[in-house]
């Protein structure tokens, strides 16, 4: 949904830009205090520690997966927005945050998503996403049992429903400062219609996501923050009866449930490891397979002619633009070396970010 030069009007751009830039403001707050959590890893770690490098490859992951493009129907294809995943994971300002890194360097690496219309990208793909996607997943778990299987069902359903919605705020956007003189109409039917199908792609891979990353480490899952689990039950003549603490175990107030267990399954840098590997082969190695049908934007703007007025990006001669390196004849090699460096650039730079945003939080908190 990488809104090019072209179809938002100077006015309009400009506004959502303003936008943008206040939301990131905000989001830079929001983080410090998202990063720089008071409750313990189950390495000891505080907050802030363990949090800061996960927000970092959280960016690159959502890079590399925006890469690996999915058919949806009538030759179209979808790929992940990311801002339901970056909010559950790391919050919904660090969120913000992360969604506006990778559009950023999207943008000046890849040619992908407009330079002038960076404003309207982050405001649809980074502020729509985050906050729809994170307020429908905190309205769930107010209503769902506390558990996991809670968590990742919220995560779908959020995900689900960002996507749409994201489809609708371009749709507003284009009412206000549409560049082309169009059915506003048909334009809503078929943003909304083919984005709902691409929203059940988003939907199953950050469901997924959020689901690994519990099952090993749910203390850092910033969206499972006072997960808890029922003490340890024991069926005795057809009665449940809860198995007693160990004796040296302090004691707790009966009414509240157990704390989720501190030790962690994987230790954080082995995670950390293991998603940065992951989000090399995704985007080196199987963004080779993704589909090249145009995605639900590039579908809907050629069916109804919103693209006649598209503009050439500014960074259209970089030596990385449309995701290959100039001068590789091989376009698998080409496609794979363009996918590494971009998740790099984008761990170093999202890793500085955050690392920058938690180490300025700490003077404020002494």
């Amino acid at each position: 949904m990488h809104v090019p030069d072209g179809f938002i009007n100077a006015p309009v751009s400009a506004a959502t830009g303003v936008v943008a830039a206040c939301a990131i403001a905000v989001s830079l707050r929001g983080a410090r205090r998202e990063l720089a959590g008071t409750a313990l890893a189950g390495d000891g770690e505080p907050g802030g520690e363990r949090t800061a490098p996960l927000a970092g490859l959280v960016a690159a992951f959502i890079f590399a997966v925006q890469m690996l493009n999915f058919p949806v129907a009538a030759g179209t294809s979808g790929h992940l927005l990311g801002g339901a995943l970056a909010a559950i994971l790391v919050g919904p300002c660090t969120g913000v945050l992360c969604v506006s890194v990778v559009l950023l360097m999207q943008g000046i690496l890849f040619a992908d998503g407009g330079l002038t219309a960076l404003g309207v990208n982050i405001t649809d793909m980074a502020i729509v996403t985050t906050v729809v996607a994170y307020g429908v997943f905190r309205g769930l778990l107010k209503v769902l049992p506390r558990g996991r299987r809670s968590i990742t069902g919220a995560a779908f359903v959020a995900a689900l429903l960002s996507v749409p919605a994201a489809a609708v705020a371009f749709t507003l956007l284009y009412a206000i400062g549409g560049t082309t003189d169009v059915s506003l109409g048909k334009v809503a039917t078929a943003m909304i219609g083919v984005h709902l199908l691409i929203g059940i792609g988003e939907a199953v891979i950050t469901a997924l996501t959020v689901g690994a990353v519990i099952a090993v480490r749910p203390d850092l899952v910033y969206g499972a923050r006072g997960l808890t689990r029922q003490r340890l039950r024991l069926r005795v003549d057809g009665e449940l009866i809860d198995l007693p603490a160990a004796p040296d175990a302090p004691a707790a107030p009966a009414a509240d449930p157990e704390p989720v267990a501190a030790a962690p399954r994987t230790s954080r840098r082995a995670l950390w490891i293991t998603g940065l590997v992951t989000s090399l082969v995704l985007a080196g190695f199987v963004s080779f397979y993704a589909s090249a049908n145009p995605d639900g934007l590039e579908k809907v703007a050629a069916d109804h002619g919103i693209d006649k007025t598209v503009e050439e990006h500014a960074s259209a001669d970089s030596p990385l633009a449309d995701y290959g390196v100039k001068d590789v004849g091989d376009a698998r090699l080409s496609g794979g070396l363009a996918g590494v460096i971009g998740v790099g650039a984008t761990v170093v730079a999202g890793s500085a970010v955050f690392w920058a945003v938690r180490r300025r939080r700490a003077p404020e908190a002494s």
